[in-house]
């Protein structure tokens, strides 16, 4: 197959003598397809004179296309079209058209910033030169707070190359994934591994007999190509061959300027910087090189490191830099003078505590790198010329890193000039010379940021509170977006400054605090979780598969991923977890593993729903599951270190929001559907570990997952248990409720999650083929599948309210003296309970309720309570009894409702088994009325399991739901301050603001606040912008307010 040529160097131009032999017989096998081309019907003719002028193109006209393997597909010479000068012309305007198409799809192989071929590339990836930025490169540009949206502007910032005006028959539209790696290292500031090919850019021209690009794709064809006339081919040879030679001369060039002979030229510092020979020690060759400039193989002084972690001195990289281009000589990596940094202090101090011989001839002294120059100041009397560090070059340490006399001492003819200057210009004003060289230094290398907050001092506005104070402040004062706006441009508009920050401030000071903003890394990798770690709240119906037959769920959920949430949380302890280990007297740099208690709540909030003017109310039920980090400990030795405890485990600060939706707590299903996906992400990242930086060092984290803060209603739904009214009383034991009546006291925990589960196949399969009441008493009241593990436990605040609702029993059948008549009708049970509640009202000043809440349990569980009620009690007797029930249950009380009961309650911990067995026996003696062959659940827990879950958990308080609990009255607040039509969007702002006011972060700012409030602090008007107070007045306001 023959290879086609340009129509200017078409055969037909070639004299007679030296054509080629082929070329006879293509003259002739012409004239013969001539002739029966001509003898064609008219008809026929005038078809392909139609199809030609509806502009279908023909085989001669449409140019060779590239195939897959990037390589031209050789065109079919076409010698018949040479013999007729109208032909002639066509076929070299198609033969430009042909080239140039080629050309264009040649360049589609190449990367337009370093030329390489994509054929390199195993993967074949490619990236748009125009067009946005992916998805990976916008995230990382968030973090970093970068406004480059789109390719070009990156482009043009890494490589200094402007695109914006390139021409597609001219430059390539796509550019490899090195140069998208070098783009993503330059702006993630992390150690390169990648390395620019190219000293420079390529630089790309139009389309020429000699390209480059088009010669090197057609020297890729591996197919027989028919030999061509021989002057002709020599020319194209010698064109060629020169367009070699240029290639090869622009290679030897740049090998030359990037040998390091020349960089020692360029450099030129063996007069200012001292050679490793003068070390006193013969240091290994890596150590060496590790302190020795890479350009000038001399001792680094004043050194830098570049944003690829190399390390040169200040002067020979700067002098480099300019000379070579914008690249770091060892690795090739973008590189410019502002990227350099100073090294670490240690690597500092490492450097300058090395011993160098003294140059002089009689000086046999050996001192130290930093004291060189004072050492050498002293030859003065010697005529030998003797190497000063630094000499004619910048100074060795940095500025800021000086004495603040030396730094005077350095800078003193710069401060001169500008004093001059300022006497001259501006009157003697040296203050706002040099703030004024400061905010155009920063606008220069646009820091507008901060070079806003000074233009705001020059102008005496202030640069006002940080946007994480602000935040703590709206979200603490439950301020909606419109109110907080509101606040901004009053307080602004009055003061004439910008105390609070604007919302979309607010909004980036955010992302940090919430989940999906740190990367972490869990080994081994979670089954069935997705790797990705930039994930915020997702939908709580997200990762459940659907079938047909499953339960239809309608309902609006939203919730954070588990591990995701974890990590912010610890995140968010940073501060505290360290300072503990200081505390405890750990090195800062201890890796772990760390163990991580957590204890899990969920909870029903009752009705949520909004209710407005008048109609019938629609109930709406939510439902929340939370978690808080109880402990956090770390190995050392043979015995754990607690490096973190929470001091209120029962606070709204410290539980954290997981998981809302609006549904019923009774709705099984529903309740299966949403937090199963949660559950299998639990139960994964127990058999794995956390890989988190934390304090600049990677750790490892392990998790302990503890669910305790259930009530008795959710622990039977969860774990597959009959309702609350069944014969098998206890969630805890298996003994039913006559069993309890008779022995009080005496009972263990034995029921698990693993054993519900084996009970609900037996009570599925019912292997041995028995009755209902036969396989119920087999399984203990087993009747659902469970799907949560729950910790067999007492939740402390529930027990506490049903105990107060038994005693509030008790004290009407006293009244109505049933122990005497135990037959009374219902209209006197109720006159009874309205005398109690008039009493109550009376003397303690309680309200009557529909339903007993903690609150009112607490008020009424009192020894004054009990002497309101003896007074509508005549039997003395009956006064002994009461008096001595209420002081043995207030004496038990402090054990079960304690955070630490061995430290805050000793004594009542060790009486506590006496206490219960006298408190049943009054039970079953002086109450038998109502505790003769029945007892209530909460009383069988408190009385048989409180000395047992004492002893395998230390405490009962600390692992209640009272701070899931007092969560619920945070859920009404913030859904009121984020009001919106759409429940879906409502539900995201009440999750992510209930997060926010659970940082322990911005719970710093507000601790802050309260103690200079408590402290008395006030601002003096005289002092400061006399309308201060104003912005103090208008926060106490919002902070006092209901909404």
């Amino acid at each position: 197959m023959a290879v086609s040529l340009p129509p200017t160097l078409g055969f037909s131009s070639a004299p007679d003598e030296i054509q080629h032999p082929h070329m006879k017989f293509s003259e002739w096998k012409f004239k013969l397809f001539r002739v029966r081309s001509f003898e064609k019907a008219p008809e026929e003719a005038q078809k392909e004179k139609k199809e030609a002028s509806e502009g279908n193109p023909s085989l001669e006209q449409s140019p060779s296309v590239p195939d897959k393997a990037g390589l031209q597909k050789p065109v079919p010479s076409q010698p018949a079209l040479k013999g007729h000068a109208k032909f002639a012309n066509k076929a070299h305007k198609d033969g430009k058209t042909r080239d140039k198409a080629i050309h264009q799809a040649n360049l589609r192989h190449f990367c337009r910033i370093c030329g390489n071929s994509f054929q390199t590339d195993k993967h074949k990836r490619r990236h748009p030169v125009h067009g946005p930025v992916d998805a990976k490169t916008q995230s990382l540009l968030r973090k970093k707070e970068k406004r480059a949206t789109s390719w070009p502007d990156l482009i043009a910032r890494v490589f200094r190359i402007d695109v914006k005006a390139d021409v597609d028959s001219i430059h390539p539209t796509e550019f490899c994934h090195n140069c998208w790696r070098i783009m993503h290292r330059r702006f993630s500031s992390a150690p390169c591994e990648v390395y620019f090919s190219r000293n420079t850019t390529m630089e790309w021209h139009p389309h020429s007999p000699s390209c480059n690009i088009c010669y090197s794709t057609w020297q890729g064809l591996k197919r027989k190509r028919h030999h061509t006339h021989g002057l002709l081919s020599k020319k194209i040879q010698m064109m060629l061959d020169r367009a070699r030679e240029v290639r090869l001369h622009k290679r030897r060039v740049q090998a030359k300027v990037s040998s390091k002979g020349v960089m020692k030229q360029i450099a030129n510092c063996s007069k200012i910087h001292l050679s490793t020979n003068l070390l006193a020690i013969d240091f290994p060759a890596h150590f060496l090189k590790a302190i020795s400039c890479q350009i000038c193989e001399h001792i680094l002084a004043d050194p830098v490191e570049t944003s690829c972690k190399h390390v040169f001195c200040r002067v020979c990289i700067i002098r480099c830099l300019k000379v070579m281009g914008s690249y770091c000589p060892s690795c090739r990596y973008p590189c410019f003078p502002t990227n350099l940094e100073s090294p670490v202090k240690s690597f500092l101090s490492i450097l300058n505590s090395l011993l160098v011989k003294c140059p002089a001839k009689d000086c046999h002294k050996e001192v130290s790198l930093e004291k060189y120059n004072h050492h050498v100041s002293s030859h003065k009397e010697s005529k030998e010329p003797l190497v000063h560090i630094n000499k004619g070059g910048r100074p060795r340490q940095h500025l800021l890193s000086l004495t603040r006399r030396a730094q005077k001492h350095r800078l003193r003819e710069l401060k001169l000039q500008v004093k001059a200057f300022a006497d001259k210009e501006e009157g003697g004003d040296v203050k706002s010379v040099c703030l004024t060289l400061f905010l155009l230094a920063l606008r220069a290398r646009n820091e507008h940021r901060q070079a806003d907050e000074l233009e705001a001092l020059m102008q005496g506005r202030g640069s006002g509170l940080q946007p994480a104070v602000c935040l703590a402040i709206r979200v603490n004062t439950f301020l909606s977006c419109s109110q907080y706006h509101k606040m901004y441009r009053t307080v602004k508009a009055i003061t004439g400054r910008q105390i609070f920050q604007p919302l979309h401030a607010l909004r980036n000071a955010e992302k940090v605090l919430l989940p999906g903003y740190h990367p972490f890394k869990w080994q081994p990798p979670l089954k069935n979780v997705s790797s990705s770690t930039d994930l915020g709240i997702i939908d709580g119906l997200s990762g459940l598969s659907y079938s047909v037959d499953d339960y239809p769920v309608d309902t609006i959920a939203k919730r954070f991923r588990y591990d995701s949430a974890l990590v912010s949380a610890l995140m968010d302890m940073e501060e505290n977890i360290l300072e503990g280990m200081r505390s405890q007297d750990l090195e800062d740099y201890l890796n772990g593993p760390f163990t991580v208690v957590v204890k899990e709540s969920c909870d029903g909030m009752g009705d949520v729903s909004e209710k407005h003017g008048s109609g019938p109310a629609v109930p709406e039920k939510a439902v929340r599951f939370s978690f808080t980090i109880m402990r956090i400990t770390v190995a050392q030795g043979s015995h754990p270190v607690v490096v973190f405890e929470e001091a209120k485990p029962n606070s709204e600060l410290c539980c954290k929001p997981l998981c809302l939706m609006l549904a019923d707590e009774s709705d099984h299903e529903t309740l299966t559907a949403i937090l199963s996906p949660l559950i299998a992400e639990r139960e994964a990242m127990k058999s794995s570990e956390l890989m988190l930086e934390m304090g600049g060092i990677l750790r490892t984290f392990k998790f302990i997952f503890r669910g305790t803060g259930y009530d008795e209603k959710l622990v039977r739904e969860v774990e597959g248990l009959e309702a609350s009214g069944s014969v098998y009383i206890c969630t805890l034991c298996d003994a039913t409720r006559l069993e309890a009546s008779q022995n009080l006291v005496f009972h263990s925990i034995t029921r698990s999650h693993a054993e519900n589960l084996e009970r609900y196949e037996v009570w599925r399969s019912n292997p041995y083929h028995e009755s209902v009441e036969e396989l119920r008493d087999r399984v203990k009241g087993v009747s659902a599948k469970p799907f949560i593990e729950t910790v067999p436990s007492i939740d402390a605040l529930h027990c506490d309210i049903g105990n107060a609702a038994e005693f509030y029993k008790i004290f009407q059948l006293e009244i109505g003296e049933v122990y005497r008549n135990s037959s009374a009708s219902k209209e006197e049970r109720k006159r009874w309970q309205a005398t109690l509640d008039k009493q109550l009202r009376k003397k303690m000043n309680l309200k009557p309720i529909m339903r007993m809440n903690g609150n009112f349990a607490r008020r009424l569980m009192t020894k004054e309570t009990v002497e309101a009620v003896c007074e509508l009690i005549p039997s003395e007797e009956r006064h002994e009894a009461l008096r001595e029930l209420m002081d043995l249950y207030l004496k038990m009380k402090p054990v079960w409702r304690s955070s630490c009961p061995a430290k805050e309650c000793p004594e009542s911990l060790c009486q506590y088994s006496f206490n219960s067995q006298r408190f049943a026996e009054l039970l079953s003696t002086k109450f038998k009325y109502r505790y003769e062959g029945k007892i209530t659940n909460y009383f069988h827990k408190t009385l048989a399991h409180v000395p047992e879950i004492i002893e395998r958990d230390g405490s009962i308080g600390a692992w209640a739901s009272e701070g899931n609990e007092s969560g619920n009255k945070l859920f009404r607040r913030f859904r009121k301050m984020n009001a919106r039509q759409s429940k879906c969007y409502e539900m995201e702002d009440v999750l992510k603001h209930h997060w926010l006011y659970t940082s322990k972060y911005l719970q710093k700012f507000m601790n802050a606040h309260k103690a200079l409030k408590d402290s008395g602090f006030t601002i003096d008007s005289k002092a400061t912008v006399g309308d201060t107070s104003i912005t103090e007045d208008y926060l106490e306001s919002q902070d006092s307010m209901e909404f």
